[in-house]
């Protein structure tokens, strides 16, 4: 391959690396195969699941939220920003800035005074022409009694002592003792052994990522078999079920069974609105002839028949109720 060719290992590495990538195959199969099945479900849940739910839920916390911000949310937050600031500012901020005026302000400028006239200026003038003059006396005596004989025996007897009698054998038996063996080791042993870790490395890794993609192959393999398999097992049958079998025996039912009743139903329903018309209908010009009866009006006939023609009073083209039938002809052309 192209790794092999970039990156030629030599006679080891070719005999490492067939059964490496073969043991390398073996581990990682298993791992591709459950990765695949987890990424095809994980999409299966999320094309199925997820958004739906997701629409479901912008519809229901992300759209109404526009009116209900705009009308309900706003206004509140506003009276509620405006009551918090009111009861802040009466409740808290002014009696607050009060106290800070009046109390805390001068109690603490006169703290202030008193620990500046008792305690500060006592302690400065102190430091200033009692300590001060006092530790440079002390520092100058400390340092032409004590420091110089130190320091002119650290310069002149402790750092020759410690450079050519200790620090130059040291460096003399570290360069000729102790660092040839070290050397020696690391470039006969260590070095070696290094450069078979870093092939063995380098090959581990190509072979993981070989054995990934051969993984990645045979997986999707398996999944188209198992997807064929499925589908003359379980999914050919069941279309072959609905298309031969479901589908015919519901379209009978629709037009032998379904149909009809729904038309009888619709019929018998429409006949059941029919009568309930005309029984209101009978109720209504029962319960009006009833009514008209005592009070002098015409005899209510038979259910169904039409009333009497009303009577129009003498001199009057209005029809009244209970009057008698006059006559057209009028008193002077009978006279």
């Amino acid at each position: 391959m192209d790794v092999e060719k970039s990156e030629p290992g030599g006679c080891l590495a070719a005999a490492v690396r067939i059964p490496v990538r073969i043991v390398v195959l073996l581990v990682v199969l298993p791992v591709r195969v459950v990765w695949d099945a987890l990424t095809l479900c994980g999409r299966g849940l999320d094309r199925v699941v997820l958004r739906p739910l997701g629409r479901v839920l912008y519809v229901l916390f992300v759209t109404p939220p526009v009116w209900l911000y705009a009308y309900v949310l706003v206004p509140v937050g506003r009276a509620l920003a405006w009551l918090a600031r009111a009861l802040v500012t009466y409740a808290l901020v002014t009696p607050a800035g009060w106290l800070y005026r009046w109390v805390l302000g001068p109690l603490g400028n006169a703290l202030v005074w008193l620990m500046e006239t008792l305690v500060v200026a006592p302690a400065r003038w102190l430091y200033r022409y009692l300590l001060t003059p006092l530790g440079r006396g002390a520092a100058w005596l400390a340092k032409s009694l004590f420091v110089w004989p130190w320091v002119a025996l650290w310069r002149y007897v402790v750092v020759p002592v410690v450079r050519y009698g200790i620090v130059v054998p040291l460096v003399w038996l570290c360069r000729r003792v102790l660092l040839p063996p070290v050397v020696w080791f690391h470039r006969w042993v260590l070095g070696p052994l290094g450069r078979v870790l870093v092939a063995a490395g380098r090959e581990v890794r190509d072979a993981v990522v070989v054995a990934w993609r051969v993984a990645g192959y045979i997986s999707r393999a398996l999944g188209r078999a198992l997807k064929w398999l499925g589908w003359n097992l379980v999914g050919r049958p069941v279309a072959w079920c609905y298309r031969s079998v479901c589908t015919p025996v519901g379209h009978a039912l629709r037009d032998h069974l379904w149909r009809p009743v729904r038309a009888a139903a619709a019929g018998a329903g429409h006949a059941a609105r029919t009568a309930l018309a005309s029984a209101a209908g009978t109720v209504r010009r029962a319960r009006r002839n009833a009514w008209r009866a005592p009070a002098g009006g015409p005899a209510a006939g038979r259910a169904g028949e039409p009333a009497g023609v009303p009577a129009r009073s003498l001199g009057s083209t209005t029809t009244a109720p209970g009057v008698a039938p006059a006559s057209e002809i009028s008193l002077r052309k009978r006279g």
